[in-house]
């Protein structure tokens, strides 16, 4: 009798150890899933950004120009109007990277890059202006890129 309850007991203390730590195993890897989510959301932010950052750069230095040369209302406002398209492609990116990545460096020099890329627009006055505003624009994007890849360095590593 005593033998038969020693082991109903040790069963029932295997069994709870056993759901102990598959219960633990279960939360590790719930919070690794989570971890590498978020990743992948601080990545797709960065990116997003880095990517409008270009294409704004690129529809302002069209915009710019034009105008420098002298284009037509119909051309200048076409351009003018995609102009306003990549800018307005920036913010859900910039938003994201501010609620996602907790590093003030990451967020002044994604800042730092919009407000050049955004500089281009009243900066030029000849053409040498406008490559000048685009190159500091340029610089912008890449110290932006350094201080994102400074950050997933130090916070993804194994």
């Amino acid at each position: 009798m005593i033998t038969t309850l020693f082991a109903v007991i040790g069963t029932l203390l295997g069994s709870i150890v056993t759901g102990t730590f598959q219960h633990l195993a279960a939360g590790r890897a719930e919070r690794a899933a989570a971890a590498e989510q978020l990743r992948r959301d601080r990545l797709d932010a960065v990116t997003t950004l880095a990517s409008a950052g270009s294409d704004h750069r690129r529809a302002l230095w069209m915009r710019g120009e034009a105008r420098l040369r002298g284009a037509g209302d119909d051309e200048l406002a076409e351009l003018r109007a995609k102009s306003h398209l990549t800018r307005s492609a920036i913010t859900r990116p910039l938003v994201a990277l501010r609620l996602l990545v907790p590093d003030p460096t990451v967020h002044a020099t994604a800042q730092a890059m919009v407000v050049a890329t955004y500089d281009m627009v009243d900066a030029a006055t000849s053409i040498e202006e406008l490559t000048a505003a685009q190159d500091t624009a340029r610089t912008a994007h890449d110290r932006f890129i350094e201080a994102a890849a400074a950050y997933f360095d130090a916070h993804t590593r194994p």
